[in-house]
């Protein structure tokens, strides 16, 4: 079941980048919506031909294309147009979330029953993340769980035109799993023709002053489209039931690190004015909380004004979907909502947002399958500038 039309029915060129380099650990410098098909630059619902690729790309298609040939085709999904964009198809920006299963901790610990052992092989698995990656082309790209960064994704993606930055957990569970290849951790990836790098800083998170875990990685750019700047973050907050109270004080800790970089204030000393002027903000993460724990309520309320891009696809405009993450474990199965995208809603515009599968697409085994190579789903969404003026 190979074949470009087929597996990949949307691609978008880019050209060559260069890799950032791996920062030091612990902070370091360096309404309702209607469904629409793509937007103008991203076609693919209206059944237009692929956007020209360069040859690395078409190489890298063919790649997936081989790879996957006796799989199934990933389900089919389609973009929910928001209301009153602002954004020309030309400055609309594309942020991809997902957390894409580290390689060690599905082959060897996560237990899910219901998958074969075969769909989680690597030689497989990893061209069906970098076959939703094409499909969908983001601007910018946060990872988690990614554990075979300098041999997968820094070379696959910079061929593609994308800088990267790696941040690994300081205790991974990988490491502790036979046949590893290396901590897991968060990657943040940037288009390089879209956005120029300024800065980048990486975190590893606090719960009452003591160090835990869990990581972050925030990386301000300016776009060379419309010439604004923009933070962006990626997160992995603690898994399982009963670390609630933990993945709060995480996320508290993450939040006073994104306000004093938003706001241009060094680390440890006095906090801004809550109403100084900011920096738009775009934070992805698997917080693993659901929308009912204290850790989305400090996000939701917290002074950087953030909103979550995807309760645009709720009736209401206030709810979250159903589920992000999909999955059975010899405990049961687990069906539930863990991933975001939070953005700063006086300075970013939601455009459109990727809408979830229905359960039927996904099927009775969940996820992860031999047709998507994750137990989380991505998450991606075009934001605009709001009152944005393009450069002549």
């Amino acid at each position: 079941m190979g074949g470009g039309a087929t597996r990949l029915y949307s691609t978008l060129s880019g050209g060559r980048g260069r890799s950032l380099p791996v920062p030091p650990s612990h902070l370091t410098r360096q309404h309702h919506a209607d469904r629409e098909p793509e937007p103008s630059f991203c076609k693919e619902d209206q059944g237009s031909p692929m956007c020209d690729q360069d040859p690395l790309e078409q190489e890298l298609l063919r790649e997936c294309e081989e790879a996957l040939r006796s799989r199934p085709p990933r389900f089919h999904r389609h973009f929910v147009h928001c209301g009153g964009g602002q954004g020309a198809p030309s400055s609309l920006i594309r942020v991809m979330q997902w957390n894409i299963l580290a390689q060690a901790l599905g082959e060897g610990a996560d237990c899910f029953v219901r998958c074969p052992m075969e769909a989680l092989s690597w030689p497989e698995r990893k061209y069906l993340i970098l076959e939703e990656i094409l499909t969908y082309r983001p601007h910018i790209l946060c990872l988690q769980e990614v554990d075979h960064y300098y041999d997968t994704f820094q070379p696959s993606l910079r061929n593609l035109g994308y800088s990267g930055n790696f941040f690994p957990k300081p205790c991974s569970l990988c490491l502790d799993i036979e046949g590893n290849n290396g901590p897991d951790g968060c990657a943040l990836f940037f288009d390089e023709s879209r956005f120029e790098f300024l800065d980048s800083v990486s975190v590893r998170l606090s719960a009452m002053l003591i160090p835990t875990n869990q990581i972050a990685v925030v990386t301000k750019l300016r776009c060379r489209t419309t010439g604004r700047c923009v933070f962006v973050a990626v997160t992995h907050l603690k898994a399982r039931s009963g670390w609630e109270r933990l993945r709060s004080a995480q996320g508290s800790d993450l939040l006073s690190h994104l306000q004093n970089l938003v706001r241009g204030h060094p680390p440890g000393g006095t906090p801004p004015p809550p109403d100084v002027s900011d920096t738009p903000l775009i934070v992805c993460g698997d917080f693993n909380a659901a929308p009912s724990e204290e850790v989305y309520r400090c996000f939701a309320t917290s002074p950087l004004r953030l909103d979550s891009a995807y309760k645009k696809l709720s009736r209401d405009g206030s709810t979250e979907p159903r589920f992000t993450s999909w999955k059975v474990r010899p405990s049961g199965e687990c069906c539930s909502t863990l991933d975001y995208i939070w953005y700063t809603r006086d300075s970013l515009h939601v455009d459109a947002v990727l809408d979830m599968p229905t359960e039927e697409q996904i099927g009775p085994n969940r996820l992860p399958s031999f047709n998507y190579p994750s137990d989380h789903l991505s998450l991606i969404c075009d934001f605009s500038f709001k009152g944005e003026r393009e450069n002549a």
